[in-house]
């Protein structure tokens, strides 16, 4: 029997775009994502610009209260997951979630350069200003780099591979090249 693999769906999240579509005309117009740092203040740094996600609404695509629970990243990755899903076309069930026959396929690999450090940054400062009672404890799981991925396996039902990376700038292209891999070696079987 011969298996064949389709990888199909884009989804974006980029400082020059929320959306696939939006970042492929900023791109062809030559617009940059570069701008004056507005989510923290820069007065005492020399640099003062960067390529931050702009007009970016999480509850778009996740509810408040679970929202709070997620450092930044993981929004960014649900969300462009939303878009990829919608563009690949899948079939889900009502509930939103692979069908049971395809969930043990349909795999989740999502990679960052850090994770949140937003969060890790904020629980750090109330354990040395508040005290470890006021750490959140939502603080892991809105902060390691894993959470993307498994956030977006559980929304989906995808009950395949799952994995992260953190490997900086080559994040992109790792998560990409362990993909192909992982595919390739399902299909050998």
């Amino acid at each position: 029997m011969e298996r064949r693999v389709v990888v199909t769906g884009l989804g974006l999240i980029t400082p020059v775009g929320n959306s696939v579509e939006e970042t492929w005309t900023a791109l062809m117009s030559g617009r940059s994502g570069v701008d004056y740092i507005k989510k923290f203040d820069t007065e005492r740094f020399p640099v003062k610009f960067a390529a931050e996600i702009k007009d970016f609404d999480p509850l778009k695509f996740i509810a408040k209260k679970e929202a709070r629970k997620m450092g930044a990243f993981i929004h960014y990755a649900i969300a462009a997951a939303t878009e990829a899903m919608a563009d690949a076309g899948f079939s889900l069930t009502d509930e939103g979630k692979f069908p049971h026959d395809l969930a043990e396929n349909a795999g989740t690999y999502i990679s960052s350069g850090i994770g949140d450090f937003w969060a890790i940054e904020r629980e750090h400062s109330k354990l040395l200003n508040e005290g470890p009672e006021r750490v959140s404890p939502f603080f892991i799981v809105s902060a390691i780099v894993n959470l993307a991925a498994g956030q977006v396996s559980i929304r989906y039902g995808a009950k395949g591979p799952n994995s992260a990376t953190a490997t900086a700038c080559s994040a992109g292209a790792h998560a990409i090249g362990d993909s192909f891999k992982i595919i390739q070696r399902a299909t050998q079987t």
